[in-house]
């Protein structure tokens, strides 16, 4: 599929699924537009605990 296919697809999409008008969704950037679609989706990923925190810490000291 070319860009500009790929492109009308994904306008139709956020159109039925979001509400938007073609001039919100090419006014959107990607970061929002993927937000939208993992909120969509329910894939957002729970948040480090304290013990995992504080390994990553331990393993990648920041100075």
């Amino acid at each position: 599929m070319s860009f500009a296919g790929a492109a009308a697809r994904m306008g139709g999409l956020a159109g039925v699924a979001f509400g938007w008008a073609p001039e919100a969704f090419w006014r959107a950037t990607p970061a929002e537009l993927g937000a939208l679609v993992q909120a969509m989706r329910g894939d957002v990923p729970d948040p480090c605990d304290r013990i995992t925190i504080d390994r990553l810490k331990e393993r990648f000291p920041d100075g």
